[in-house]
Parts: C-alpha cells; structure tokens; sequence
C-alpha cells in the first residue's frame, strides 16, 4: 500500500436542507443576570370590614352603633336677663344678657331681632318726610304761607271757620285740613231733600278767618272781598305739632326736643249772628292765631253774596291770669284800647316735635 495521496479541491457548496422538527425545551438554566421588573398591576377589590376592636374599659367586643335619636321638644323661653354693657362694648350688633344657671350666671349674647322697616327713601328733587301729620297755616293775610323746612305741601286754599245753616253752625277746627278750602264761595254749599237739591235758596252763611285790612262800615261785593279772606296752607309734616298756652304775657317755650313754628294768641270761640258757635281745641294749632283782633273773621251772605264784619259777631280769647289772682272774683270792666287788650290776652307757642 502507498502513502496517501494529497487533498483534493474543494467542491461545490450543497444546497440547503429542509427544516427539521423542533427540539425538546431543555431544563432552566442559572441566571447569570437578573431580569428587569415587569410593571406594576392593577389594584385589587378592598378587603371586608374587620370585625370591632375590643373595649379598653370592659374589655368586651363593641356593639354597632345605634340609630338617630328622635328631635326633642322645644323647651321653654327664659326669662330675659340683665344687659350685659360689657359684651355690648365688645360686639355692638349683638344683644347681650346675663342669665342665671345653677347659683352661678353666664353671659349670652345673641344677635337681636331685625328692626322694623325704614321709611322710604327721598327720590330726586322731593323733600323727605313721613306721611300722617298734618299742619294747616293761616296767614290772616292775602299772602300764602308757605310750609316750614322739611314738610311738603299738599293745596292752598281760603280760611273757613264755620257754616251755617237753618241757623245751626258747624264749625271747622283751624288746625285740621278741612279749615282749608282750595276755593272761596260766599255759599260754598247747597241742601237737598228727597226732591231735588237747593243752591242759595235759603239764609245760610259761610264764616272765613279774616286779614287785617281795615273793617269796612258796608258790606262787600265781588273783588271786594279778597283782601279780608285769609289764605292758608295745608303742609305734611315729619312729626306731630302741638299748641301750648301760658295764660300770661310770655310766649311759653316749647318743651325739650320740639321747636317753636310760630307764636301768638290764644283763640278760644265764637259765636255767629244767630247766638251760635264752636271753639278750638286748645292742643290744636288753630287755637292759636298769629294776630288777634276782636273781629277775627268776616261772615257772608250766601244768596246776596255779600261779606260783612257784623257787630253781633263775638270772639272768644283765653286772658291772663296771675298766680295771685287764681281764687279771686273778677271785677267787671271794659277794655277799648287795642294794646291794653292785647295785653291782656294769653299768649301761645305751636310747637314741632323734633
């Protein structure tokens, strides 16, 4: 046998075989490298509700809780305790008291109950003011008066004292509105009967406050008239208005926390040609008139439709009267001076509360 020859070339690569079957998965092997952590999972259902812990002070398990209890009675008001002037200091919105409570006391304080409603608020270009008092001023003159500050008016008018008919007078308080006619008329009114209704078929009169124009010897007609009719004014005041007398020569103050409107004297009554009259309520304004004279106002004819200052006509004044004189028996006598009976007539003061 010879020695083995040399190798011969390579040949040619073979083509690819097909697949074989998958191997059997061989056992785990060692990590060599811990793997990183997967993420995290969603979160589980809650557990049930453990059962109650053990009482520290029995030391026996706790029972469940117990329902609501019914709401209980009001109970009564107490009485209201003394201010508490202190607590007031500390909270001005509050009210405060000191109540009893087992021999000892303690401070509550509680906010107070909401006052009544405020009157209404001024609009723009009115005068503020509450409604319910009324004033009416005579001027016993042709001029109007005019309201004081603070009021507002409400008409004008003519001065009526009282009328008169089938010779029974109805007197107009001069303090009250219905003293204040928007319209003058010698015989502003007419009767009726079932039949049907009269105008200036009887002597009835109509009686106005008078000015201080000079008394006429005649009787007046027509334009004639208008310088002897006072005006007036009817005025809605804030608060109320009062007269105060002092049956003596000073004009009385007015008392604290009311102001002085006007002053003057004190207009008691009258009567009328037919021997009746009325009178004024002496608390009322219209008891006391700005000038006095013994004729204070004109009657009229309501079918001549004439005004005359008739000599049975009668004013009634309240007078002075001095401490002294109180329980002494007037001595009759006559006064025809002007000054010396002015002097002896009470003065007034119409006052409005502040």
């Amino acid at each position: 046998t010879g020695p083995p020859g040399h190798a011969g070339p390579h040949g040619e690569k073979g083509r690819r075989g097909a697949e074989g079957p998958p191997g059997l998965q061989g056992p785990n092997g060692d990590a060599v490298y811990p793997g990183d952590p997967g993420p995290s999972g969603r979160p589980g259902q809650p557990g049930p509700k453990g059962e109650p812990g053990e009482s520290r002070r029995t030391g026996g398990p706790g029972g469940p809780p117990g329902d609501p209890g019914d709401v209980g009675v009001p109970g009564f008001v107490g009485p209201q305790g003394e201010l508490c002037s202190s607590c007031l200091i500390e909270a001005p919105e509050m009210k405060c008291f000191v109540k009893p409570f087992d021999s000892s006391s303690f401070v509550l304080c509680s906010p107070g109950f909401p006052g009544p409603p405020g009157d209404r608020g001024p609009t723009s270009g009115c005068v503020p003011h509450s409604s319910g008092f009324l004033l009416v001023i005579h001027s016993q003159s042709v001029d109007v008066p005019l309201c004081p500050a603070g009021s507002s008016q409400l008409w004008v008018g003519y001065s009526l004292v009282y009328l008169e008919a089938q010779e029974n007078v109805h007197t107009q308080d001069l303090g009250q509105p219905g003293s204040c006619l928007r319209s003058f008329s010698t015989m502003p009114f007419s009767y009726c009967n079932t039949a049907a209704c009269h105008y200036s078929s009887r002597n009835d009169k109509s009686c106005w406050l008078s000015t201080t124009a000079p008394i006429p010897m005649m009787p007046l007609f027509g334009t004639e008239i208008v310088p002897h009719i006072s005006r007036c004014v009817v005025c809605e005041m804030r608060a109320p208005v009062a007269a105060f007398h002092s049956q003596d020569l000073s004009v009385p103050p007015c008392p604290r926390g009311w102001r002085s409107l006007w002053t003057g004297y004190s207009f008691l009554l009258h009567t009328s040609s037919s021997e009746q009259g009325g009178g004024q309520p002496l608390s009322s304004s219209g008891s006391c008139l700005k000038d006095f004279r013994t004729h204070p106002f004109v009657e009229c004819q309501g079918g001549r439709g004439s005004c005359h200052y008739f000599a049975n006509l009668y004013s009634y004044w309240l007078t002075v009267v001095h401490p002294a004189e109180q329980f002494v028996t007037k001595r009759s006598h006559t006064i025809k001076a002007l000054d010396e009976q002015r002097r002896k007539t009470s003065q007034c003061n119409v006052c409005l509360r502040d």
